[in-house]
């Protein structure tokens, strides 16, 4: 497999550093870079750019052929270099008969400084990182001018050995402190362990049909890639949603990786999903997102962890009561947080403070203001609840269990009389209960609570997501109906389809008892994916990928999709 740097960061499982092929920018010059995406707070994280050299020392143009194990560089000339990512905090290159050049840019305090015979230190504030540059085989020429309290720029020149015309060197990214090493590995040898661990990955990522094996790769490789170390705030080996600039982990896009994960890595997957209560605030609350630096706690996502929880139990005998017991009171405390700190007006049903909250940032619901109680806020809440009542029952828990129970047959009426109005669900503002206008497909997700709804409830929301036209394209489900006046190709929540409302919705229309719907929508929506990769979302019509085009909770929803509802 083959895939392109400026769609594709080049990484590897458990590191924090990337490859991209990156555009020019106002500080930026276009080209090939060595990145490290620790911080969350930084775009692209750019640290060092790359540059082939020829015999004479001159920059020369080049191509960049990428595959899991090895990015391998040609010049029009016939120069050629390889690069690989050895193991978390490394990174290998290896040229014939050319140079490499790496250009650091600095930035307030940045320094560089020679700690051994063929080593050097970039000590990065910037990134809150060191890199050790060791010349492995040939030279190392440094040009690191001072300039008062920092370096002014860094250029490292690896140069080959006068014998062989090869070169060979390292880039170790480290916090703190640098050990020597005894030995290295070959180069050969780096390469051939990485393409076995990817190897073994793609083995054991979920089987989808022949025509789509080409994509189930990519989306292996996306999904191994994108996993970081358990470092600073990430309690645990977490998948970031991407290794361009969506570096972070959110409260509601872990759910969709952990479910991908949870039938062949069972261990990996229940990181991934109680990575967020690790963190979780003393009220209940826990962060919109994380990555190793901090986290984030002025919004928050959407309660969808029961029903994930649920899911994964009915895929795995790895959850027991050993996990069951490490999830309830966690689990107890998100859901009482709803009730206790976000129903503004008394009236037992809870809302989202903003977009963001709800995961739809811009959805149409948010059209009349804020606060807004939305249903399908209630319908998660209702099956987080049901599902709190089951662990409870499973650990003796029995006065719990039916509390529990209570709280889900109350908030089901509740959410039904609330939100139901001319044979549709709507979203209104909290206290005045003024709704809003729009068609969002965000009110169609109470379709989750499957036979639980009357049936001309079900029978409606089934007939509105069967109708070609309004939300359903060739390619799956728009956000907001084609037909509504707030309808935009590229609205974000406000138009194109996106992988979490697609799975959400297939797996309502499933429980409604459509499962002929939900394999079709599936079917149409992994043939887009097939064709226009793994965005973070994708125009309705056309099905082309809008935002980030490497985007692990896609990669997860189209492996389970794939797997789950369509056949050969």
């Amino acid at each position: 497999m083959n895939f392109d740097l400026n769609v594709v960061p080049f990484s590897r499982r458990e590191s924090f550093l990337a490859i991209s092929i990156l555009p020019e920018s106002a500080d930026r010059n276009a080209g090939l870079y060595l990145r490290t995406v620790r911080g969350g707070d930084d775009k692209f994280g750019e640290a060092f750019r790359i540059e082939m050299l020829n015999e004479i020392g001159q920059s020369v143009p080049f191509q960049a052929v990428a595959s899991p194990e090895m990015i391998q560089l040609t010049s029009t000339t016939g120069l050629t270099a390889e690069i690989c990512i050895s193991d978390r905090r490394t990174c290998r290159f290896r040229s014939q008969g050319c140079g490499i050049r790496l250009t650091f840019r600095t930035a307030a305090y940045d320094y560089a400084y020679q700690a051994a015979l063929k080593s050097w230190e970039v000590n990065s504030f910037t990134h809150e990182s060191r890199f050790m540059l060791t010349a492995l085989v040939g030279d190392l020429k440094m040009e690191v001018p001072w300039d008062k309290i920092k370096s002014s720029y860094v250029i490292a020149d690896f140069l080959p050995a006068a014998d062989s015309g090869i070169s060979e060197f390292a880039i170790e990214e480290f916090r703190t402190v640098w050990e020597p090493r005894v030995e290295w590995e070959t180069f050969d040898d780096t390469v051939r362990q990485v393409k076995a661990e990817f190897a073994e990955w793609v083995n054991c990522t979920l089987p989808l049909p022949e025509r789509w094996q080409e994509s189930r790769e990519l989306a292996a490789y996306i999904t191994w890639s994108c996993l970081v170390p358990a470092e600073g705030c990430l309690t645990r080996t977490a998948m970031y949603m991407s290794k361009n600039w969506m570096t972070n982990i959110w409260s509601w896009d872990h759910c969709f990786n952990a479910m991908a994960l949870v039938r062949h890595d069972p261990k990996l997957a229940w990181d991934q999903f109680m990575i967020f209560f690790d963190r979780q605030d003393e009220s209940g609350l826990i962060p919109d997102f994380i990555n190793d630096k901090y986290e984030l706690w002025n919004c928050n996502k959407p309660p969808i962890h029961g029903w994930t929880l649920a899911w994964m139990m009915a895929r795995t005998d790895y959850i027991q009561a050993v996990q069951l017991r490490e999830v309830y009171q966690p689990l107890s405390k998100w859901t009482k947080w709803w009730f206790r700190y976000r129903d503004g007006d008394g009236d037992g049903i809870p809302q989202y403070n903003h977009g963001n909250d709800s995961g739809w940032d811009n959805s149409t619901a948010f059209n009349n203001g804020i606060p807004v109680e939305s249903p399908d806020l209630a319908a998660f809440l209702i099956l987080q609840s049901e599902v709190l009542a089951e662990i409870a029952g499973l650990l003796g828990f029995e006065e719990e269990k039916i509390e529990w129970q209570k709280l889900a047959e109350d908030t089901l009426e509740k959410m039904l009389l609330h939100f139901w109005k001319d044979s549709r669900f709507m979203a209104c503002r909290s206290g005045t209960h003024e709704f809003s206008d729009g068609d969002s497909l965000l009110m169609f997700v109470p379709i989750l609570l499957g036979k639980r709804l009357p049936d001309p409830i079900r029978t409606a929301l089934l007939k509105g997501l069967r109708e070609e036209g309004r939300f359903l394209t060739g390619n799956g489900w728009a956000t907001e109906s084609l037909k509504s006046s707030y309808y935009q190709p590229d609205g974000y929540w406000r138009g194109p389809i996106w992988a979490p409302s697609t799975m959400l919705l297939i797996e309502g229309a499933a429980a409604a008892g459509d499962r002929e719907l939900a394999e079709e929508v599936a079917r149409r929506f992994c043939a887009m994916l097939d064709r226009s990769g793994m965005a973070e979302n994708f125009d309705a019509i056309t099905g082309q990928g809008l935002r980030d085009r490497a985007f692990t909770w896609t990669s997860s929803v189209f492996l389970i999709l794939g797997h789950e509802y369509t056949t050969n």
